[in-house]
């Protein structure tokens, strides 16, 4: 079988195409035929050499997400059947193999049956931005603990960024729930986005005041915050509600103006959805499954997140595009559908 691999960190140029021998399941495993690949920025920085830390060494074949069709099963594996479609999760984290080949075994739970119906490109969307979203919009105290129809009815979402992966996972999955959804884009163009993934208000932060407009729609302020930045951290604190979350998704140094965070009990979580625990990692695959299955979450442009396409061998102009922060999904095509 053709693979994906990187010998050593380095630029995208270091990814090579490679057969490798075919894998084969273990008890509780399932292997599954790769339809689309999907990239990620955290993809990219473990390729580069500075992504998380898994404690993996190279040569590692890149790439976390991905969808395609259960190929083969281990003793003891009930979650899923051969020829189902699935969509796969944290294929790369503390692990050699990702999802930049033909085929891939991995844990029957990372392993996930969707619907005939539902498209391999939404599978391929899921994920990283689909789990981190998850969490973001439950990490709070008073929060659910998982997504369903009606969990977050009553509260105000502001998500920052929403045309971004993430975002649009936000946005759909608060909608979901029951949710009004704020976000805020940087153009007219991420604005079309963010209004089609679901948005019940778009805010373009270069032409309009954040601040007076969440005031306007939410006086009270928004319960939830999905943030993307922390340069935005000490705007935040001028919309959350009293005793609201701001849910972090991004690394880097922030700054926190701490009287104005205390004075309206804010809290603050930072959330990397490889280390959720395992609860919770249970709890927002199976709210992603579900919301996927009820048609609740959608991709390309009409969806808020265009899909844009690699075949398999450009594998490093994949990374490169989502080094460049090309907008929409970049999915590599592994093999025919």
């Amino acid at each position: 079988m053709r693979a994906a691999v990187f010998t050593e960190p380095g630029p995208a140029e270091v990814i090579e195409l490679v057969e490798r021998d075919m894998p084969s399941p273990g008890p509780g495993e399932v292997r599954v035929r790769i339809v689309l690949s999907a990239v990620n920025p955290t993809d990219t920085g473990t390729r580069a050499g500075r992504g998380v830390p898994d404690g993996v060494a190279s040569p590692r074949v890149p790439n976390q997400d991905g969808a395609g069709v259960v190929d083969a099963v281990g003793d003891g594996v009930t979650e899923v059947a051969l020829g189902d479609r699935v969509w796969v999760w944290d294929a790369a984290f503390a692990r050699a193999d990702g999802t930049a080949q033909e085929y891939v075994v991995l844990p029957g739970r990372q392993v996930v049956r969707m619907n005939d119906d539902v498209p391999f490109e939404v599978g391929a969307a899921l994920g990283i931005p689909a789990l981190t979203a998850h969490r973001c919009l439950t990490v709070a105290a008073d929060g659910p603990a998982r997504l369903v129809p009606g969990a977050l009815e009553g509260r105000t979402v502001l998500v920052q960024g929403g045309a971004g992966a993430v975002g649009n996972a936000a946005i759909q999955l608060a909608k979901w729930a029951g949710a009004t959804v704020l976000t805020t884009v940087s153009s007219k163009d991420k604005a079309a986005l963010a209004a089609a993934a679901g948005a019940d208000a778009v805010i373009n932060y270069r032409e309009e005041d954040v601040t007076a407009r969440v005031r306007e729609i939410a006086p009270g302020g928004a319960q939830v915050i999905v943030e993307v930045s922390g340069a935005n951290l000490a705007a935040d604190l001028d919309v959350v509600a009293r005793g609201g979350n701001i849910a972090v998704y991004v690394g880097g140094e922030v700054t926190i103006p701490a009287f104005k965070a205390m004075f309206n009990n804010v809290s603050f979580d930072f959330v990397l959805t490889y280390t959720t625990s395992a609860v919770e990692k249970a709890n927002a695959v199976a709210a992603v499954a579900d919301a996927v299955n009820a048609g609740a979450f959608r991709v390309g442009e009409e969806a808020g997140l265009p899909i844009v396409r690699f075949p398999f061998g450009r594998v490093a102009d994949a990374h490169k595009a989502v080094e460049q922060n090309t907008v929409g999904k970049v999915v590599i095509e592994v093999t025919e559908l």
